[in-house]
């Protein structure tokens, strides 16, 4: 039996956003579902009636039909008591749910026996899951938001400028987290011509701050803070307290001052005071990204921008909803990859397996039975686990065994009396002829070692390292064929062949240095702004 897929309007104050766009019902269409929107759902999105009809959806009046009628339904925002009450017993709901902060919308879910999925409750750490992640798109799109936001309140240049009327100094913005919004954020204050600095307690963020234009602020205090799932963790009360003097500091200095910080399922911390909001400058502008959760300031209002001892405190709580159209489109995408993952035959039905990773972790209602929180993910087959340092120095080859381990005194010994047998062998027995060349090769091995292969890697690859210590050799005995010693200057002058073959070889190495040397300087030329 084909199944409908019900998109209502949210009913949430101000929520812009809708469930899925025009485009996506196409492709819903095409794996055999059918497609019904409540009139005038994608209004605020700038997506029409008339442009769902167009796609093949069915355009329902009111909301009691559309959730009666759908067997599944696709939402953004948890839905409320009353959308529970409509909603029909036994249907799958798939969007964002919060199972940690909603018990009571969790036990409402369960008694209409219905299958939810909380897209916010994906397992993120899994890679096949990045399709889905509307966490990550809603991230990216509020950090972006956000520098827009902040920059309309600031009411002077974010870049610096020098005009004939005066000097314009850049804006200092600091942004406290580092994650997807942080780092979305990062990347839009500096292209806007902003200084911008950044801090998080996942030592990997430092890389990415940088590699995005921003200066990365180090917390003096020792502790890494990664935590389960991508997020960071709570950390220690020592860590807090060094982090609160370093956020003082940062605010004294900063015009702009984005926040981030938020574990799920837990309140948001406590980074901005009041003292350091007093100790901004009169006009500065803080935008609280956590203000949903209580917010990372102090004196943050959930969904208002208050002025508070000259500094204006934005705490939105519907940042990705400012920007309606690109989010929808974005969001609709995550949910079209959930519903391929579940209709993996195309027939218009879904199944909910419980054994898949992903799917598990986004099932938190399975039937009317609650099934949150998932089981830990299990790791990948094949994948070795992380040893600790103290099994992984017990397993290091012993002394003298194995590739890699030193040689021992002994067998460097014995290799060196070998080579001086060697050594004067060739010196008793060997022509003299070859002693003259066998000198030579011996000499042009010690300098291309000495010369090119002790180069600072950094000016070239290993490899090159390499093949110009061959290439030294090379230029160096045929050198000593094109112009002999003294002894052989007059009359025993080696013959055409060899002084042709000695100028090719002394050319080719020649272009493969100079060469090499010259194509390295190019690819690093890359590199610099």
């Amino acid at each position: 039996m084909t199944l409908l897929i019900g998109i209502p309007m949210e009913a949430a104050t101000g929520e812009r956003r809708v469930a899925t766009v025009p485009e996506v019902v196409e492709k819903l269409i095409k794996l055999g579902f059918q497609a019904a929107v409540q009139s005038g759902a994608g209004a605020a999105a700038n997506f029409d009636d008339d442009s769902y009809r167009a796609a093949g959806a069915e355009v329902v009046a009111s909301a009691a039909e559309l959730w009666a009628r759908s067997d599944i339904v696709f939402k953004v925002r948890p839905p409320s008591s009353e959308e529970v009450a409509l909603m029909r017993e036994g249907s799958v709901l798939i969007g964002f749910v919060w199972p940690a902060q909603n018990p009571e919308l969790m036990q409402q879910l369960a008694a209409k026996q219905a299958t939810v999925l909380a897209i916010d409750s994906l397992p993120r750490t899994l890679s096949r899951a990045q399709k889905m992640d509307a966490l990550t798109s809603m991230a990216g799109i509020s950090g972006y938001r956000a520098v827009i936001e902040a920059a309309h309140a600031f009411g002077r240049f974010l870049g610096g400028q020098v005009t004939a009327a005066g000097k314009v100094l850049p804006a200092r913005v600091f942004i406290a987290g580092a994650g997807v919004a942080g780092l979305a954020a990062i990347g839009t204050a500096a292209s806007l011509g902003a200084i911008v600095r950044a801090n998080d307690t996942r030592a990997e963020a430092a890389d990415q701050v940088k590699s995005l234009g921003g200066e990365f602020v180090k917390v003096g205090y020792d502790e890494e803070g990664s935590g389960g799932g991508g997020y960071a963790r709570v950390m220690s009360e020592g860590f807090q307290q060094a982090q609160r003097a370093m956020y003082a500091q940062q605010a004294r200095e900063a015009d702009i001052i984005i926040t981030t910080a938020l574990i799920p399922g837990k309140p948001a911390p406590k980074l901005i005071t009041a003292e350091m909001v007093q100790s901004m400058n009169p006009g500065s502008v803080i935008v609280d990204m956590a203000a949903e959760q209580g917010g990372n300031c102090e004196l943050t209002v959930p969904g208002e921008a208050v002025v508070r001892h000259g500094v204006t405190i934005i705490g939105y709580t519907d940042l990705a909803s400012r920007l309606a159209r690109q989010s929808s489109t974005l969001y609709a995408n995550n949910l079209l990859r959930v519903v391929e993952e579940l209709c993996k035959s195309k027939a218009g039905t879904i199944h909910v397996d419980m054994d898949d990773d992903a799917i598990r972790g986004l099932t938190v209602i399975k039937d009317g039975d609650i099934t949150w929180p998932p089981p830990p993910v299990k790791q990948p087959t094949g994948v070795p686990k992380p040893q600790p340092a103290a099994a992984v120095a017990t397993t290091a080859p012993k002394k003298g065994h194995g590739a890699g381990a030193p040689m021992s005194a002994r067998s460097l010994a014995i290799v060196f009396a070998l080579g001086a047998l060697a050594f004067l062998a060739v010196g008793l027995y060997a022509p003299t002829a070859f002693l003259s060349h066998f000198t030579v090769f011996a000499l042009t091995c010690f300098v291309g070692y000495m010369v090119i292969w002790n180069v600072t890697p950094s000016l070239h690859t290993p490899l090159m390292s390499v093949t110009n210590a061959i290439s030294s050799i090379i230029a160096i005995g045929a050198l000593v064929q094109v112009a002999p010693p003294l002894d052989r200057a007059m009359g025993d002058r080696p013959s055409g062949l060899i002084l042709d073959l000695a100028v090719g070889a002394l050319t080719l190495t020649a272009v493969n240095m100079f060469g090499g040397f010259a194509v390295t300087r190019r690819m690093l030329a890359m590199f610099r702004k």
